[in-house]
């Protein structure tokens, strides 16, 4: 998919991108407020703009030596000043037990006061700066995860990356933390960048970083779904962002903002020279979306925030749909059930990508033609909640098999879930979802009190790919 897509897309290349927008929009003067995070935050703070509190900084080794490591919080990020893709970062999250001065990173390892010394001796060799000149290191608050994000990023802060020219935000990707990336939301090092919908807010597709990057539907050894992810602070968070290059008057600028559990959005840092891997988890080119604005006249923060939410949202749902081959479905859908002898029933039923197999409601399974069959599981009074016990007897005494004999039925599925234990019989009927004609195997469930008398899990999804945001016409 990503070929396909890097050939019917009008890209960004990184000599495009140097030749025609960082060369002749950023000066040198502001990159070198981009490429020093301490200067880069005085000016945001003056601006208004939320940054994590300064704590402390280091610039000689005098100053190292005589340091009051008493004087530090129990968690801190501790970074280089000229520093960049997150190189020579180090966070730790609080003071282990019974200990002065030993610190607890993200892993649980420990870090004394002679780690953290060592470490800014690299840092002010410049072993992390853009150019190994010798740099400052500096400590400064910690970002407090948000509870939004929490399943999603392993052991990091994610952040929000937002391409902002001509005063318009044009694209943004929501970067997540990884095993792979060492917990951090860095997609070089194997981490997860999300498309997200500039009008919403909303995560579309993700891809997994690394040398060659991979569109995936779930983060790594989970069932969670990565589209649908709602930014909170959306407008706000642009806003940040649009004000952020008037205060740098950097022309073609990445804004990088993650979002505190207690301050919401928070600034973390500006780049003169942000990566291009947020083409490919927007499915979309930058260049294009560049060419649009470029001779739009922006007089005000809010105007190029309407702009860019205006022209680059809600065509999403189009471009992914062109270039996967996949429908655009919501979370509920009307879906046209066709039974025995040609009955057919539409119903508004649950699209559940956590759910493996589709249920139907015994009552809906009748109305289909399959009322002998629901008569007979009935009979063997399984439309209700069973114990661990009675499923295990079930199978012991081979109820399976007796269900099996009806004509109807093409299977028995035993399900486990906190609800309870099921004992379903499945059977074969015809799906119509969104013009898409689906042969589903579907299990009988007593659905009775639930929203829905349809549940279409993931075995008859393959075809589409799922929009939590997306409402259902009526």
């Amino acid at each position: 998919m990503l070929s396909y897509f890097k050939k019917s897309r009008k890209l960004l290349g990184m000599n495009s991108r140097n030749l025609e927008y960082i060369r002749p929009l950023n000066l040198k003067s502001a990159k070198r407020i981009a490429d020093d995070k301490l200067l880069s935050k005085r000016i945001l703070k003056k601006a208004g703009l939320p940054i994590p509190a300064l704590i402390a900084k280091i610039r000689t080794s005098e100053e190292l030596e005589s340091f009051d490591w008493n004087a530090l919080p129990d968690s801190f990020a501790l970074k280089p000043n000229r520093g960049f893709g997150g190189e020579g970062i180090v966070v730790v999250y609080g003071k282990r037990k019974g200990t002065e001065n030993i610190w607890i990173k993200a892993d649980r390892s420990s870090v004394s006061v002679e780690d953290l010394k060592n470490h800014i001796r690299n840092i002010l060799f410049g072993s992390f700066s853009l150019s190994s000149t010798p740099d400052i290191a500096f400590f400064e608050e910690r970002i407090k995860l948000s509870k939004i994000f929490k399943p999603y990023s392993y052991k990091g802060m994610p952040d929000v990356r937002i391409i902002v020219y001509n005063g318009v935000p044009v694209m943004a990707m929501l970067r997540l933390a990884t095993q792979t990336s060492g917990g951090k939301a860095n997609l070089h090092l194997g981490g997860i960048g999300c498309g997200i919908d500039m009008a919403t807010g909303t995560t579309t597709t993700a891809i997994l970083g690394h040398q060659k990057p991979k569109i995936i539907e779930y983060l790594p050894e989970t069932r969670l779904v990565l589209s649908g992810i709602k930014i909170p602070y959306w407008k706000q968070t642009l806003e940040m962002a649009v004000k952020a290059q008037k205060a740098s008057s950097l022309g073609f600028l990445g804004a990088d903002i993650a979002l505190d559990r207690d301050r919401g959005p928070v600034f973390l840092e500006l780049n003169a020279r942000p990566g291009l891997a947020i083409q490919v988890a927007n499915l979309a080119g930058l260049k294009r979306r560049l060419e649009r604005v470029s001779e739009l006249k922006i007089k005000t923060v809010e105007k190029g925030v309407r702009v860019g939410m205006d022209l680059f949202g809600g065509e999403i749902e189009e471009e992914l749909e062109g270039i996967s081959g996949k429908k655009v479905i919501g979370t509920v859908e009307k879906v046209k059930l066709i039974g025995k002898d040609g009955k057919e029933v539409e119903v508004e039923a649950r699209i559940d990508t956590g759910a493996g197999i589709s249920a139907i409601d015994k009552n809906l399974a009748r109305d289909l033609g399959y009322g002998d069959a629901v008569q007979l599981w009935e009979d063997f009074h399984l439309d209700r909640v069973l114990s661990e016990e009675e499923i295990k007897a079930l199978s012991e005494n081979k109820t399976w098999k007796e269900l099996e004999k009806h004509p109807d039925v093409i299977g028995v599925a035993k399900t486990f879930s906190s609800h309870g234990a099921t004992y379903r019989i499945e059977i074969r009927l015809t799906l119509i979802v969104d013009k898409q004609e689906i042969s589903s195997k579907l299990s009988i469930a007593n659905r009775d009190g639930l929203a829905y008398p349809l549940l279409v899990g993931r075995r008859d999804l393959k075809r589409f790919l799922i929009d939590v945001n997306k409402v259902q016409p009526i």
